[in-house]
């Protein structure tokens, strides 16, 4: 049989037989049809004349049964940037997200810790996609899916990225059910922060939510975890940034250290802007900054740190700087009251 074979294989019926089977091999899959879009059902794309074979291809994801979807590719993210881990874990959820989009029941959205992801509360993603319905709906039963009923009432939906999401009050109350009190007022920070625009400049429009909204969202009916919510609400701010800055903030206040203006415009004696800096103490004349690690690793972070805090300096303030570590082992506020000591602010 052998030999058979190997004679076969001098034929010009063989080579043109092999060349054939290579250049399908090599030869790009055919393009879907544009309708489509980027996440699909099977029976659509069937319907569309897409050939099973093609829906087989290594050229789509196949993330829940009857759906496809191109491969996610992550962009290019600067690793020593702020927070560069929180969007790889979004860009990943929004992508699932995406693939699921099409089996939602009309009255489906995307809720919880899914849904906290997306509005970027800070929450660590569950282990599959969450969803919810209103009363009246059947949950969804599916592999990789955490579905939930809600009343009308308890749940308010926008559309976020092209997808049915929970408000961020609704997605923040609904963590109630699952998230401690920290973890809470976390999100919550996050939820009300007031960003700043590229010229530094606070921008109130641009908040997911305020505080009443967060209350409307608790005392909309009963919920799960709603003491721990109302809790929560106590310490809720508009003028953290981050998780740590957050967690720091609640560590001082349960230490009883003086409470601090956050995300503080520093300004000399004529009113010219110096700086803005996490944490400020105005009547003890220090500011309070927490290093991440790219204040180390980024060359333009480091030198623009460099001339804010010897403006600082010349201004009469003192700057104390927390890193990872600080916070880590807890001498974060150790350090802080020291220095309030120090400059009279105790």
């Amino acid at each position: 049989m052998w030999r058979v074979v190997h004679e076969m294989r001098g034929t010009d019926a063989w080579d043109r037989t092999r060349s054939t089977t290579v250049a399908s091999m090599s030869r790009p899959p055919r393009p879907l049809p544009p309708g489509l879009g980027e996440a699909f059902r099977v029976a659509d794309a069937l319907a569309l004349g897409v050939t099973p074979t093609r829906l087989r291809s290594a050229t789509l994801e196949a993330p829940f049964r009857g759906i496809r979807t191109a491969p996610f590719i992550a962009d290019d993210v600067d690793e020593d940037a702020p927070f560069a881990h929180d969007r790889r874990v979004r860009e990943r959820t929004l992508h699932v997200a995406r693939a699921y989009a099409p089996l939602l029941p009309p009255s489906g959205f995307f809720a919880g810790r899914t849904a906290a992801v997306l509005w970027g509360l800070y929450t660590p993603p569950s282990d599959g996609i969450e969803v919810a319905v209103f009363a009246g709906t059947r949950a969804p039963r599916r592999v990789g899916v955490r579905a939930r009923t809600v009343l009308p009432a308890l749940a308010t939906v926008r559309l976020h990225e092209g997808l049915r999401v929970a408000s961020p009050a609704t997605t923040w109350a609904m963590l109630g059910a699952e998230s401690d009190v920290r973890a809470l007022v976390v999100a919550g920070d996050a939820a009300v922060r007031i960003p700043r625009d590229r010229w530094g400049i606070l921008r109130p429009d641009a908040a997911l939510a305020t505080v009443a909204e967060l209350q409307a969202a608790v005392d909309a009916g009963r919920r799960a975890g709603a003491a721990r919510l109302r809790a929560a609400l106590a310490s809720i701010v508009t003028g953290a940034a981050s998780p740590p800055e957050t967690l720091h903030r609640l560590d001082c206040a349960a230490a009883g250290l003086p409470t601090p203006l956050l995300d503080a415009e520093i300004r000399d004696g004529t009113g010219r802007l110096l700086g803005v800096s996490e944490f400020a103490y105005p009547s003890a004349r220090l500011v309070v900054e927490l290093e991440g690690d790219h204040h180390r690793t980024s060359a333009r972070q480091w030198h623009r740190d460099i001339e804010k805090y010897r403006a600082y300096a010349e201004a009469g303030w003192e700057v104390v700087r927390i890193t990872a570590a600080d916070r880590r082992t807890g001498r974060d506020v150790e350090v802080v009251r020291r220095a309030l000591a120090r400059r009279g602010g105790l």
